[in-house]
């Protein structure tokens, strides 16, 4: 598999380490993107005149590409909104706080439920519905927000999507690529996906625990209180909270008996959505339409009983409300994603397809090279594999480069009993990291839920993720 490599290709990786770099000194990148996406339109185009309007052009196809997660976080901020102001979110989540009564009860509980949810219908749509209800239990019982976003994280976009036993996107496109089974696949994966999952969540757990325990404030519940974050970060990292800063809830009276009402009937809408999910087999974003509908319909029922004759003008005013959370939140994000989405499909669709032939993106392309550089033999293929699945994952999608992931193992593999085990270790690498643990943008449904910075909750993920990575590749060079 001979890849030609050409400017562009050095160009990227060079902004790439770059951006790396500015990020790990916790500066703000977006003028780095922007001379990025600038740089390569340029060469892309050589005139100047395109690599001005490819700017812009980067920032709308990043924005279409993002939308329907910027919605479904507006909608959830909205619907929580009008049910912090009525009440009606504290009488929802009283039965719930029997069950949690601990930190370390939250995280575990709201890790493993997120998992479940997440086999089943894919973490975007998860996220929305584990954050909604278990949130302000775990904040309640002194998980801090970056907790409770860390534990949906691993075991939602890490360990349940990395794994994909039940919907079985991930194991099928790598599978096919490598020319083995499904099963076989997904077979060899349950120790890496075990192992991984067990060490980046106990590390993480660890380390969150050493931070509680030195009473930090960046562990004040901003989300729900609607205190300002003290979580350090640049002003253009920092996310708003669920209410805004230093201004204290507005109570909307609410009879006892309707708050105890909504309180019951909320649960059993969104318990119907997961039915229709799983009897519909809806997935995704079809998944996600589903309960940004339910939250709509909460909304406008809630605001309406609450509000009577306002219900209309507060109805537009608590989507107003979401909206302006939802695009601020993603402000500081579109141009970083507009650029690494140039690294997979958006670069031919902007600039005309400026690759050389047999070209699968720049990033999958730079994923080959790296391959070709390093001996045929299971050791070090396991090694290449990893490093090769984290760099496909590097555009924020995860599953874009698995099946050149696949292709690759297939390559590596010195018997048929080790292909397996190199095609699953290149997916957990490229979903761990792709998927949603490790790049901002892939991090905001659950960054924004629980209202902390992407930024800095993928920081917080690093050493865990790193860390997992490393003990799996590990695990995965004794089984070949």
């Amino acid at each position: 598999m001979n890849i030609q490599l050409t400017a562009l290709h050095y160009v990227y990786l060079a902004y790439i380490v770059l951006i790396i770099a500015v990020m790990i000194r916790r500066r703000d990148t977006t003028i780095i993107c922007v001379a990025g996406i600038m740089t390569i339109g340029l060469l892309a185009t050589e005139t100047l005149s395109g690599s001005v309007a490819g700017i812009f052009s980067s920032f709308i196809y990043a924005t279409k590409e993002l939308l329907s997660t910027i919605f479904i976080i507006s909608i959830i901020v909205a619907m929580s909104r009008v049910l912090i102001r009525t009440g009606i979110n504290e009488v929802m989540v009283t039965p719930v706080t029997r069950f949690i009564r601990s930190p370390q009860v939250a995280y575990w509980g709201i890790g493993l439920i997120m998992m479940v949810v997440s086999l089943f219908f894919w973490p975007s749509p998860a996220v929305a519905l584990v954050g909604a209800v278990l949130l302000p239990v775990a904040v309640r019982v002194g998980l801090p927000p970056i907790g409770a976003a860390i534990a949906m994280n691993l075991f939602g976009h890490g360990i349940a999507l990395s794994g994909d036993y039940i919907i079985q996107g991930a194991p099928k496109l790598t599978a096919d690529a490598a020319g083995i089974p499904v099963t076989s696949v997904m077979t060899a994966s349950i120790p890496l996906v075990i192992v991984m999952g067990t060490v980046s969540t106990l590390t993480a757990f660890w380390m969150l625990r050493k931070e509680m325990k030195s009473d930090s404030p960046v562990h004040s519940p901003d989300s729900i209180s609607g205190t300002r974050s003290m979580e350090p970060s640049s002003s253009s990292e920092a996310v708003p909270t669920t209410l805004p800063a230093n201004q204290p809830v507005q109570r909307q009276v609410m009879s006892p008996r309707l708050q105890q009402a909504f309180a019951l009937l909320i649960p059993l809408l969104f318990a119907v959505d997961v039915i229709l999910m799983f009897v519909l087999k809806l997935q995704g974003g079809d998944a996600t339409a589903l309960i940004g509908g339910t939250a709509v319909v909460i909304l406008i029922a809630v605001t309406l009983a609450a509000h009577r004759h306002a219900g209309p003008e507060e109805t537009t005013n608590y989507l107003i409300e979401g909206f302006q959370f939802g695009f601020k939140v993603f402000g500081p994000v579109i141009p970083i994603a507009a650029f690494f989405y140039l690294g997979d499909a958006a670069i031919t669709e902007l600039f005309i397809n400026p690759l050389p032939e047999g070209s699968h993106g720049i990033v999958n392309d730079l994923g080959v090279a790296l391959a070709g550089l390093v001996p045929l033999n299971d050791t070090v293929g396991a090694i290449t594999m990893t490093v090769t699945g984290a760099v496909t994952g590097m555009d924020g999608s995860g599953f874009s480069g698995i099946s050149l992931v696949g292709s690759i193992a297939s390559m590596f593999a010195g018997s048929a009993d080790s292909a397996p085990v190199l095609t699953a270790l290149g997916q957990v690498a490229a979903i761990w990291v792709g998927g949603g643990t490790l790049i901002p943008w892939a991090l905001i449904p659950a960054a924004a839920i629980c209202g902390v910075s992407p930024f800095e909750l993928a920081r917080r993920n690093l050493k865990p993720v790193l860390l997992g990575l490393t003990v799996t590749t590990i695990v995965a060079i004794f089984l070949i």
